[in-house]
Parts: C-alpha cells; structure tokens; sequence
C-alpha cells in the first residue's frame, strides 16, 4: 500500500471550542487596530470565524497575520475577560450558558445587570417579553436568542456597538432589526436572532442614549 501524505496539522479536524474562536476575534481585532486589515476584511473573517467548526477552519483565518514563529494553536485556558466597552465574561462551565424567558398571557422582562446566556430561549404567547441588554454582561463574543411570538410581541435592545444578526422569520408578523445597527464595535459580541414570529412581533434594536434639550438648544 502506497504512504497516504502527511497531515499538515494532526489537530486540524477537532472541534473548535469559544476559546478557540475568542483567540481568533483577538488576533483580528489587534489587526483592525493596527491597520493591518480593513473594516471590510475584519468583517468578513470575523463571520468566518464565528461559523468555523475546527481548527482546521480556523487556522486560515489569521495564517497571513501571524507573527513569524508564532502560528496560531488552539487555547489551552480561558482567556481574560474582554477590556471592551460591552464587558464579557465566559461562565467556567459553557455548557450551562442558557436560559428560558416565557410569558404566557402576561409579561416577562430581564433588564440591569443581568447575565445574557450564550443561548436564550424567549417565548411570548399572548403576552409580551422585554430583554434590555443595555447594561448586561454577555457570556460569550456570540449569543444566539431563539425568540418565538405567538399572537404576542419580544423586544430586545443591545448596547451600542453590538451587531445584531437577524435569522428569523416572519408569517402573519414581523421579525426584524429596527433603527439602523451604527458604528460596531470589533470588540463587542455579536446577538444572533432565531426563530418565527407567527401573528406577532420580534423586534431588536440598539439602545441610542436620548438628548438632553439643554444639549439639543445649544447643538442649534
């Protein structure tokens, strides 16, 4: 039998973990930062960076942006929590990063300081839920909401910065980003939204602080 050709990484096919990708998020924000990529090119390898499921997918990313003799390898411990204005801080166990809001006939809200899971589930049926991220702390550079509203209406707000991908879908109802996303931050995680409004309403947007009228007077 003929020699098969050696694998150029021997870890190429394991899974990435969050630490993984929050290794990458540094190296291209650092990139970002230092002019070593565009607001485009960040962009785009930051959603390849979040879509990658191996360090195979990963490595790529930032192969071109390495210091010489220092390739990029999968972490071994849980980075420092993010210096960023939207402070992230990864729970130790990530497994246990989710949580259920339901309102059912009546309200339900999370707002303050309040910890965003890396996966919330958000039902309103006949009711209405509010989640104001405003002034949370974000348990991963990626969130995923699965927001369902069933004859019922959920509001989320995020902090400036923040993106906001929209995945859901409406029928009957609306499902949507309103407002406009603004200037995001490299630094700040992103919130993915999932699910189906069905005669109802999801509806995300980013919290733009008011002006005060004193301010708005001398602006004119």
């Amino acid at each position: 039998m003929e020699n098969l050709p050696e694998r150029q990484n021997p870890h190429a096919h394991l899974r990435a973990s969050d630490t993984d990708r929050d290794q990458v998020v540094e190296v291209l924000r650092d990139a970002l930062m230092s002019g070593r990529l565009s607001q485009e090119e960040h962009s785009e390898r930051l959603e390849q960076t979040l879509n990658a499921r191996t360090l195979g997918e990963l490595e790529p990313i930032t192969v071109d942006l390495a210091i010489p003799g220092q390739p990029f390898r999968p972490a071994t411990a849980v980075p420092a929590p993010a210096t960023g204005r939207v402070p992230i801080e990864e729970p130790a166990n990530g497994q246990d990063s989710f949580e259920f809001v339901v309102a059912i006939f009546g309200g339900s809200e999370r707002k303050g300081r309040w910890r965003v899971k890396r996966r919330t589930n958000a039902l309103a049926l006949f009711g209405g839920t509010d989640l104001d991220m405003t002034n949370a702390v974000f348990e991963g550079r990626e969130v995923t909401v699965y927001a369902f509203a069933i004859f019922g209406g959920i509001d989320i707000v995020v902090p400036p910065g923040v993106e906001i991908r929209n995945q859901g879908i409406g029928i009957m109802g609306g499902y949507g980003v309103s407002g406009g996303q603004g200037e995001i931050d490299p630094t700040a995680p992103v919130v993915v939204l999932k699910g189906l409004a069905l005669f109802g309403g999801v509806g995300a947007k980013v919290f733009k602080p008011k002006k005060s009228k004193r301010k708005d007077q001398l602006e004119d």
